[in-house]
């Protein structure tokens, strides 16, 4: 561990000291582990860096608020280490911090590899929601469901024992820091800004992918001006630990042969780094190490994989300006409420109803909830104790999903209607406490 940045990551290099550096970046749930299949055959060429999130594989539990500012810690673990330049290779979450690089920092990434990744990871509201599970539940739930998300079915039948290492690392995991990632990944969104990406790119997706599959890669390969598609059949979610040998095959080709050379301001030229190039390999990387955890039965042999030529560009949308507190208020209105609920409290708007709908926005989620004066947590405890005082049981139920959204626990939830009956009434806070469990119920229980 280094000790100069703040919150430095927990990190290892393998490979020669004095070879170009690749970064490889776990995804949400995993270790720098889900590389150790890959490792043996780059660090032939490349000095690699794998690095954990916060709160996995033992780091210390510094939770990240959002994908920019784990990206922000790992540049300033590189600047401790002396490690200017580098190719990155990112998996899930790590894909978007790749991209996050790529667009901040474009002076830092020589290369880019993203896999099973897409500039919006699903919904806001499926993020929260999980984060809410582990917040009342713990990670037991997230963690016996990860195999289904991560690998096939044949895989997980196949290889019990990595199955089980799956598991195991979702669940010594942190929880506070698996929230804090979910919500990290809830407010990732660079559709608009894609195109900025100026680095060699390889997208990258397993076939039968279900989290972030083939649609989403062609998304970042239609957007991302120099990119290239490479879709490996027969693998899922977690396609570095499913088919290692021809993940491993395709990122030595990319970085062997897209490495962008680093601009020199002072001279206007640029220099090209020592890249050695080789023949793609035609056997299986080598075993883990015997201190590796990964112990697979047997190691699968490469596959056919399917690349295609990059689309053409498409340009970024105009992203606008904020005229008035109206495109805030949005953006927190569908934060704190979920997406589900304000489309469809929207699209029942008429020519009636609509301008009361945009007051809503406008005042109550541009101007108050935006506020900096209290968290929202806060909030959501004043809102609560307000709709109990009002008797408005049918909006407790949406801020009561509203104030779990927020982080508040259901045991903070049921102290907030204790206080609320003293001061509101019992007949008040009665009904409020039956609306209250049965929506604390829906959102608590963990989906198999």
């Amino acid at each position: 561990m280094s000790e100069t940045p703040p919150n430095p990551l927990q990190y290892r290099f393998d490979g020669p000291e004095d070879a170009p550096v690749l970064i490889l970046g776990p995804s949400l749930g995993t270790t720098w582990h889900m590389w150790d299949r890959q490792v043996p055959e780059l660090a032939q060429q490349w000095r690699v860096f794998r690095f954990d999130l916060p709160g996995h594989g033992g780091a210390p539990a510094h939770p990240a608020a959002s994908v920019s500012d784990l990206a922000e810690r790992l540049l300033a673990t590189l600047d401790g280490l002396g490690v200017q330049r580098f190719g990155y290779a990112g998996c899930a979450f790590g894909g978007a911090v790749g991209v996050e690089l790529a667009l901040r920092h474009p002076e830092r990434v020589a290369s880019l590899a993203l896999i099973a990744a897409s500039p919006r990871f699903g919904t806001a509201d499926e993020f929260r929601q999980r984060g809410v599970i582990v917040r009342t539940n713990g990670l037991d739930p997230i963690a016996r469901t990860s195999p289904d998300r991560w690998f096939t079915g044949g895989f997980a039948a196949a290889q019990p024992a990595i199955t089980e290492w799956a598991v195991q690392m979702v669940r010594t995991t942190d929880p506070g820091c698996y929230i804090a990632a979910c919500e990290a990944l809830a407010a990732f969104d660079v559709r608009a800004e894609i195109g900025l990406v100026g680095v060699p790119t390889l997208v990258l997706v397993g076939s039968d992918d279900q989290v972030t599959g083939p649609a989403e890669a062609r998304t970042l390969v239609a957007g991302i001006p120099d990119a290239r598609l490479a879709v490996v059949p027969g693998a899922s979610h977690l396609v570095p630990v499913e088919q290692p040998a021809a993940v491993t095959d395709l990122l030595v080709r990319h970085f062997s042969t897209a490495w962008q050379p680093a601009y020199d301001s002072g001279t206007g030229q640029t220099a090209v780094p020592g890249i050695p190039v080789r023949a793609m390999p035609t056997a299986p990387p080598q075993p883990l190490q015997p201190q590796q955890p990964l112990q697979p039965q047997q190691f699968l042999q490469p596959v056919a994989v399917a690349e295609i030529e990059p689309a053409p560009v498409l340009q970024p949308p105009q992203v606008m300006g904020r005229p008035d507190p109206h495109d805030a208020g949005l953006k927190v209105r569908r934060e704190v409420l979920g997406d589900a609920h304000v489309d469809r409290t929207l699209s029942q708007a008429d020519d009636f109803s609509g301008p009361f709908q945009e007051f809503v926005t406008r005042y109550a989620w541009g101007e108050v909830w935006d506020r900096p004066g209290l968290d929202r947590r806060t909030r959501s405890c004043v809102t609560l104790t307000a709709l109990v005082a009002g008797g408005h049981l049918e909006e407790l139920a949406v801020h009561t999903r509203a104030a779990l959204r927020n982080g508040l626990t259901p045991d903070e939830i049921r102290e907030v209607l204790l206080q609320a009956a003293v001061y509101c009434g019992l007949p008040a806070a009665n009904g409020a406490f039956r609306v209250a469990q049965q929506v604390i119920r829906e959102e608590t229980t963990p989906t198999e």
